[in-house]
């Protein structure tokens, strides 16, 4: 029986394997050889004095801690549990910086999706304290359950100097390590309002890759701001990142009876069925020509700035093949049809803008 270390997931070791296994050549006797790795990565190394990036007083011992194991251990509290045998689902009280080391081993790039509501960092609403000497001593005096020394450990005001220091050393290393547990098509929501929105956004595109940031939703989550601030705010946001990004990250919202009959018609009776339209031009650089309207010899060319998404004998095709039309009316200007049953999923993204739920 292989004998159990009593520690969580060693994620430096695991990393320097990975580098290992990618980049043999840069190890000396078992240690990273900078310089040869320098070389191999060559141009894709910067090493300039002065570059773009993102730091704060704290940032290398958050890193330090993500990749600190853990020598925590879960206990099953069956007493308070429900179907403990037969149930599929976990709840785990704890610190969660510490839980999420003991999750690594078990739980590593087995997730689909992770939801987390971290602390807006409004003053009151965080205590960043990551001490893990006597973790039990720890968990008691962040949650207010303990405090032998007499401090204020309910809040973290903006003049305490480290107002936002404080916030991302809490926050770093639990996104590391939440990102580890991902599927490479799993994805992260963490929502989050004005305070801490664009430090969130640099931290995550760091963490994450800003390739892989699907997108930021903003949520309008009441219809008044209490007269707070000189524009009352009435949103939050949804920041959603991927392991990988890909279309498979997520699944978006089924397509209703209502948005397929809003969305799509077929007033000239298309033997392919019920269609919708869509613009024949975009922003990235692309073909540009003139288009002919075959029936009134109408020429047209893309709207200033924007380009022709097909080529030119494409774009012919398409018209000879009805799949081009030059507006309802056969006078405007050129659109493509878009088929209901040439979709390639039945569902539709979901977009950025979520009005107040009910």
């Amino acid at each position: 029986m292989k004998k159990m270390d009593g520690k969580s997931k060693d994620i430096t070791a695991d990393n320097i394997e990975k580098l290992k296994q990618l980049f043999p050549e840069a190890f000396t006797e078992g240690k990273v050889d900078f310089d040869a790795l320098k070389e191999v990565l060559g141009t894709f190394v910067d090493d300039r004095d002065e570059r773009y990036s993102f730091t704060w007083n704290g940032k290398s011992k958050a890193r330090m801690i993500a990749q600190t194991p853990s020598t925590g251990t879960l206990r099953p509290c069956k007493e308070e549990s429900v179907d403990w045998d037969t149930t599929q689902n976990i709840f785990i009280e704890g610190d969660n910086l510490e839980v999420l080391k003991l999750l690594q081993k078990s739980y590593h790039k087995k997730v689909k999706m992770i939801y987390i509501d971290p602390p807006y960092n409004t003053g009151k609403d965080f205590v960043y304290k990551d001490n893990f000497k006597d973790n039990i001593k720890n968990y008691k005096e962040i949650t207010g359950q303990v405090d032998g020394e007499g401090r204020n450990l309910s809040n973290n005001p903006e003049t305490s100097g480290r107002y936002h220091t404080d916030w991302l050393n809490m926050m770093y290393p639990r996104l590391k390590l939440a990102r580890n547990l991902l599927k490479d098509d799993g994805v992260i929501f963490i929502s989050i309002d004005d305070v801490e929105v664009s430090n969130l956004i640099r931290i995550c595109d760091e963490i994450f890759g800003e390739e892989n940031r699907l997108g930021v939703i903003v949520w309008k989550k009441k219809t008044n701001g209490n007269n707070m601030g000189y524009i009352p705010p009435v949103h939050d946001y949804f920041l959603a990142y991927a392991k990988v990004a890909s279309d498979s990250c997520l699944l978006g919202f089924p397509l209703s009876d209502e948005f397929i009959e809003k969305t799509y018609s077929n007033p000239d009776n298309d033997p392919r069925g019920p269609w919708t339209t869509s613009d024949l031009s975009a922003n990235h650089v692309g073909p540009y020509f003139e288009i002919t309207n075959p029936e009134t010899g109408e020429k047209f060319l893309p709207p200033k700035g924007r380009y022709w998404v097909f080529g030119e004998e494409d774009v012919k095709k398409r018209i000879a093949d009805g799949r081009i039309i030059f507006g309802k009316s056969g006078t405007s200007r050129p659109i493509q049809k878009k088929f209901l049953n040439e979709r390639s999923s039945m569902r539709r993204k979901p977009e950025s803008w979520w009005d107040t739920m009910e």
